[in-house]
């Protein structure tokens, strides 16, 4: 319900400001798997950029900074 998301589709202005764009390479121009969690005001609780875009984030983590 109170779930944003992110989208390329139209333009990269998400990636770029998130440092999630991919920037050279096979997979230039898309993104790296990432979870951001943004609060109400604006701030930043949790962020993890995965290292490898073959594996998952830690969600659990994630929504624990919701708490």
């Amino acid at each position: 319900e109170n779930l944003i998301t992110g989208s390329l589709f139209r333009n990269q202005t998400f990636a770029v400001d998130y440092g999630v764009l991919i920037a050279d390479g096979p997979l230039k121009g898309l993104t790296a798997r990432a979870v951001i969690v943004v609060g109400e005001t604006g701030k930043i609780l949790y962020a993890q950029l995965v290292g490898d875009i073959t594996h998952e984030p830690d969600y659990d983590a994630a929504l624990a900074a919701l708490a």
